[in-house]
């Protein structure tokens, strides 16, 4: 029990760290993106029900505007988006929508926007921007790019060849800059090599022999860095990243292990245990920092020039890895390189936003409406990934967190299907 609760505490400090760097206000608004009549194969909403939520958000299903729609959701395929998905197939059944279980669907973000684009799923609540609107610009058989069919709710990333225009900025979005990021090294090593930032890790020949050592690849001359599971994106990044360096000389020391990423994360933690040298990427909301806890076995290092759109590597999409500003509010305990309270971590706090595909959302405007509506907080995401951590990690079991959430939030929720409900006139 104490470790259980040492654990929470951790959590809860990290998490309200995130969101005071990002601004933690969130203001809800009722406008949603106008949008031309388009096609398609899904049953639309019928303008002329006469529905209305009641008090505890359900209603007579049969009058509900979503009886006898199904909607296909995708989910991503990391662990610490399912219960956001489970949140959002709860409230779009009490419209009466058939809304598909998303474990259904599991896809990286690659087939992702790729199979929403092209109809295979409706939506899913998994989006990471601005690193994600790479994968809105390959090129389909019809001429088209992936992005001319998609939209999302939220605000539009600044990157080069974005797609903004299919971005609603009139709500407020899932959880906007909820995606802290960055990379963790084993605490005690970093204080051994005098160690804080990335660039002075890739530049301490002592501290890379030694690391070297025990890393995932050992006597290569390089330091293995746990990175990314290929296909979340987030593996692409990491290889902009060494290949900018600190803007003219690349990280020519270090180089990303990728694998499975709960594997990975799982020989990072026995490293950290016993006090080996390891570096890790990860990120929050998530349970994993309560188990490499910056400040306590771990800090985020820092990163002494930020990425741009620069895309060194030359990948398709590349320039929406820029990753500026790339600073976070976390304090020097957590990230010793903070100056002034302030982290240079070389990450921006990623934007957690729907997408969905356009034609599904102008056919079915109550459920596109739902969708713009719904806020999610950091820490209560936080605590449900904690507690699927803690053996709740069954998708049954995942989906009665989110039950747990809906009806302890009736206050939050039944305004946005009273909202939904309303477009249906």
């Amino acid at each position: 029990m104490k470790t259980s609760k040492y654990r929470l505490l951790a959590l809860l400090a990290v998490i309200a760290l995130v969101v005071a760097a990002c601004g933690g206000g969130t203001t809800e608004t009722t406008e949603a993106a106008e949008t031309p009549d388009t096609p398609d194969t899904t049953q639309a909403d019928t303008p002329d029900t006469t529905a209305a939520a009641t008090d505890d958000g359900g209603g007579d299903a049969a009058a509900m505007p979503g009886t006898g729609v199904t909607v296909t959701m995708g989910r991503a395929d990391w662990s610490t988006g399912y219960f956001q998905a489970y949140v959002y197939q709860a409230l779009l059944e009490e419209l009466g929508y058939e809304a598909t279980d998303p474990a259904l669907l599991e896809l990286g973000p690659s087939l992702g926007y790729l199979s929403m684009a092209q109809g295979d799923f409706d939506f899913w609540v998994n989006s990471w921007y601005p690193g994600h609107m790479s994968w809105w610009e390959p090129e389909l058989p019809d001429g088209t790019q992936v992005g001319d069919h998609l939209s999302a709710f939220g605000p539009a990333p600044d990157v080069a060849g974005g797609f903004a225009i299919n971005f609603d900025e009139s709500v407020t979005g899932e959880m906007v800059a909820g995606g802290l990021q960055g990379f963790l090294m084993t605490k005690t090593f970093a204080e051994e090599y005098g160690i804080t930032t990335m660039d002075e890790f890739n530049a301490n020949a002592d501290a890379i022999a030694a690391y070297d050592a025990q890393d995932p690849v050992p006597g290569n001359g390089i330091a293995d860095i746990y990175g990314c599971q290929e296909s979340y994106t987030c593996d692409n990044i990491i290889q902009n990243q060494i290949a900018f360096g600190d803007g003219t000389n690349p990280w020519d020391s270090i180089q990303q292990s990728i694998a499975g990423y709960d594997a990975m994360f799982a020989e990072a933690l026995a490293k950290v245990t016993a006090d080996d040298p390891m570096v890790i990427y990860t990120w929050t909301p998530s349970a994993y920092i309560t188990e490499l806890r910056p400040g306590d076995n771990v800090v985020w290092l820092g990163v002494d020039t930020v990425l741009d759109d620069s895309n060194p590597t030359g990948q398709d999409g590349g320039e929406a890895h820029s990753q500026l500003p790339g600073t976070a509010a976390i304090g020097d305990v957590n990230c010793p390189a903070s100056v002034d309270n302030t982290c240079q971590l070389g990450w921006i706090a990623a934007d957690v936003l729907v997408t969905g595909n356009t034609a599904f959302l102008e056919a079915n405007p109550v459920a596109a409406k739902l969708l713009s509506l719904v806020v999610l907080p950091i820490i209560d995401v936080s605590l449900a990934n904690v507690a699927q951590a803690a053996g709740a990690d069954t998708n049954e079991a995942i989906r009665g967190l989110a039950d747990d959430w809906i009806a302890a939030n009736r206050d939050k929720v039944d305004p946005w299907l009273a909202e939904a409900l309303a477009v249906a006139g």
